[in-house]
């Protein structure tokens, strides 16, 4: 009985929900759940249970389900059930069995949950199943988040057997003629898991005997470790990451002084896609000439004079938009242009988002299209003196990820607006002018 009191100890210390709640533990048949049904059940907790078949073992998926049913009715535990068809979903979702598998479950735990108002989910997760998780991290090479192993605590999830290791619940399940069934899957290689506990976690027994022990209390540190850890990210962060509208700044000759180097590296721009594998090359940025970049998924660091600029990738949006009429609202991407004809303002609007077109020089379709090489204009203020858009782009320091989202809006073949930077002269508002054509360009939020 040495594992009932270690849980009721462990349970009663961690207090994991107020004495008077109900939990939901996880069943699936096998000796680990079956045992931490029989705990709960002895040390008088409040507890359903909630069971899947995901129908990938024939008869062997529904001999389990029959066994978890017939334990519920015999000490009068609520018992919730499931099908699902974990094949069809597998290829719907494109994803592993076992991951579509852990989905499903993990979904549906929470909708009873939520229906059944138990305050916490529980699943079996014991001490050799944290070693493993420990050493499959380790072999993908996550990074000290993996150290952490399996949390105790995750959201609606609680795991109270993490404490316990395999044998004692081997033990216990022996001793108490707690009825469980074996899945024969658990015995082959296939999955990943499986060859991890059955080729090097014995072979590390032999040499160290406690090594299960050992590693978990060695978990324990490496959470706490980790609280350090990302506290003092935290602050290199705030220090080194600066938010300018969309896109994030970090100054390179500032984040040349800070050591680690690598590992700031990674923290800082990990939550934008980009993987370990991929820092040798983002500090090489760090000494590359502008306008070179590294790319995500998601997200592109560029290398533009002093900084390094973290922008989105750019939506994919049509080169050529025609627009037929005013009033109408064009959304780009990244950008929302809004078209509106009204009288002649007081005052030209100075700000280089906002185009004011005197109405008779325009005449309708007109383009909204992204700038190509080659394109010219005569810049407002520089009395007809041509100029090729791109070196106007220069000139104002535009970087290269903001230059791949100028559009030009173009007016008969003749192009009326560098989109946020300047106007050409021939479509300025002049003193005859009666009407004029208002061209807004806002940052989507």
């Amino acid at each position: 009985m040495i594992l009932l009191q270690q849980f009721r100890e462990h349970w009663n210390a961690k207090q994991y929900v107020l004495q008077d709640q109900t939990v939901l533990l996880a069943v699936s048949g096998g000796a680990d759940s079956m045992v931490m049904a029989d705990l709960f059940l002895k040390s008088n907790i409040k507890f359903g249970i909630a069971h899947c078949n995901f129908g990938l073992r024939g008869e062997a998926s529904d001999l389990d389900e029959q066994l978890v049913h017939d334990w519920c009715f015999a000490n009068k535990v609520k018992f919730h059930h499931t099908l699902f068809d974990t094949k069809h979903k597998s290829a719907e979702w494109k994803k592993g069995t076992q991951e579509t598998a852990r989905i499903l479950r993990y979904e549906w735990f929470e909708v009873i949950r939520r229906e059944y108002h138990y305050a916490k989910i529980v699943t079996a997760h014991h001490a050799d199943d944290n070693v493993e998780t420990l050493l499959i991290n380790l072999f993908k090479g996550t990074g000290i988040g993996g150290l952490h192993g399996i949390l105790p605590e995750n959201g609606n999830i609680i795991r109270p057997l993490l404490f316990a290791g395999k044998d004692l619940i081997s033990v216990y399940a022996e001793a108490n003629n707690v009825p469980y069934r074996d899945d024969a899957s658990n015995a082959t290689d296939d999955y990943l898991r499986n060859a991890v506990r059955h080729n090097i976690i014995p072979v590390v027994k032999q040499w160290f005997p406690n090594a299960v022990i050992n590693v978990n209390e060695s978990i324990g540190r490496f959470g706490e470790a980790e609280v350090l850890y990302h506290k003092a990210i935290d602050q290199e962060r705030k220090k080194l990451l600066e938010q300018r509208g969309q896109d994030h700044y970090i100054p390179v000759l500032k984040l040349r002084r800070h050591e680690p180097l690598a590992t700031i590296c990674y923290e800082l721009l990990q939550p934008f896609g980009f993987t370990s594998g991929q820092l040798p090359h983002i500090l090489n940025l760090l000494n590359a000439e502008s306008g070179h970049y590294i790319s995500s998924a998601t997200h592109r660091i560029i290398r533009n004079r002093d900084f390094l600029i973290i922008t989105s990738l750019p939506a994919e949006t049509a080169d050529l938009i025609i627009v037929e009429a005013a009033p109408c609202t064009i959304d780009t991407g990244k950008y929302s242009y809004s078209f509106s004809i009204q009288s002649r303002p007081k005052v030209i609007p100075a700000d280089p988002n906002v185009a004011c077109i005197d109405l008779a020089g325009i005449e309708f379709p007109i383009i909204l299209r992204k700038w190509r090489t080659g394109d010219y204009l005569y810049p407002l203020g520089m009395k007809m003196k041509k100029k090729k858009v791109s070196r106007l782009l220069v000139d104002e320091k535009v970087a290269l990820h903001d230059k791949e989202d100028i559009r030009i809006l173009e007016c008969s073949k003749r192009i009326a607006w560098v989109s946020g930077i300047r106007l050409d002269e021939r479509f300025k508002v002049k003193d005859n002018t009666e009407k004029v054509l208002v061209v807004r360009r806002e940052l989507n939020v």
